[in-house]
């Protein structure tokens, strides 16, 4: 069970680390959460029965655990490094395309912002509504909204 979890979660890492990117800013948090994530999704996995792929079970996991953490008061010393959004070896130009797109993914709701993450990770409708508890029309009619009001703010940074 150890090396199935093991091999299973090595291949979905990414999937842990684009949570965390999008939910928390400071590198300790980052790498606390990462921790916790692997921890509650290892003591969890032996209620995982298969009925949805390990992926999409891992992005629940990963999900309620930032939004635990969230919820947490944080200190009033800490700030938000907003220079980690882009990675190094990107262009230029798709390093600012990129920090663009998170910060005005960052200035969603949370629900909004779970399923446009979902959407642009390949989930379809129907794994966001088993992931975020919601109806796939629901899904559909946010995942829409969201879209419209991404495009507005990429164009329009002040909206």
């Amino acid at each position: 069970m150890e090396r199935v979890f093991s091999d299973q979660l090595n291949q979905c890492r990414g999937i842990i680390f684009k949570v965390i990117r999008l939910y928390v800013h400071d590198p300790e948090d980052e790498k606390d959460l990462f921790q916790e994530i692997v921890y509650q999704a290892w003591k969890s996995y032996p209620r995982f029965d298969g009925r949805s792929k390990f992926s999409t079970w891992l992005y629940r996991v990963s999900l309620n655990t930032v939004l635990t953490f969230k919820r947490r008061p944080a200190p009033i010393d800490r700030v938000a490094n907003l220079e980690r959004v882009g990675g190094t070896s990107d262009p230029y130009e798709k390093r600012e395309a990129t920090e663009a797109l998170y910060q005005a993914i960052r200035a969603l709701g949370e629900i909004d912002r779970m399923i446009v993450t979902l959407h642009l990770d390949g989930y379809t409708n129907e794994e966001i509504a088993e992931i975020s508890g919601l109806s796939k029309n629901h899904v559909a009619v946010r995942l829409h909204r969201t879209k419209e009001i991404l495009t507005k703010r990429l164009k329009d940074p002040e909206v």
